[in-house]
């Protein structure tokens, strides 16, 4: 199958279509996974737009976006609020039982749901969901391991990218102009 971003492979274009929620880990996938810290202990985080824009096209088609992340950071809850982010797990270095929980709680299967991440802690989700997903510059265990490595590195529209598919891929593309960041 011919996307925006290449080939893909039909049984991968087939798991795209049929996705009801997308969950992404954050550090690695939506940051370029580096830290800033502050002398006084700040902590900072680079989002890039494009990923924004792509989660709140995804949700205005219909698609759930949900984040589950090991660290805790008033950051992260205040980007992902900003774009509509109705589900939000911080502080789960163990990540399964949250996506599982999640999945229960919106009355999914695993088969309709999308994950992706960049390195070991995303493992078990990675294995647990119907459509894995690595960014470009995930750890070489995880690239070797999913349906689908995105053109993109994390941090620098890797989200967007995969956003972008799961829409055209569902035919709601089109309709995702005029999201706002």
């Amino acid at each position: 199958m011919d996307s925006l971003y290449g080939k893909i492979s039909p049984n991968v274009w087939q798991k795209m279509q049929n996705i009801k929620l997308f969950v992404c880990d954050i550090d690695g996938v939506f940051s370029d996974g580096r830290i800033y810290l502050g002398n006084d202990g700040e902590e900072l985080k680079a989002f890039h737009t494009k990923d924004g824009y792509g989660v709140k096209a995804l949700g205005a088609s219909g698609v759930d976006v949900a984040v589950i992340t090991g660290r805790k950071s008033n950051i992260v809850q205040t980007r992902m609020t900003a774009l509509n982010v109705k589900h939000i797990v911080q502080g789960e270095e163990n990540k399964l039982p949250a996506l599982k929980e999640m999945i229960a709680t919106l009355a999914l299967s695993p088969e309709q749901v999308a994950y992706i991440g960049d390195d070991m802690p995303d493992f078990e989700c990675l294995n647990y969901v119907g459509l894995s997903i690595a960014v470009h510059d995930a750890h070489p265990a995880i690239l070797k391991f999913c349906d689908y490595v995105t053109a993109t590195r994390g941090g620098f529209g890797a989200v967007r990218e995969t956003c972008d598919l799961i829409m055209q891929s569902q035919n709601t593309l089109a309709d995702a102009k005029g999201a706002s960041i």
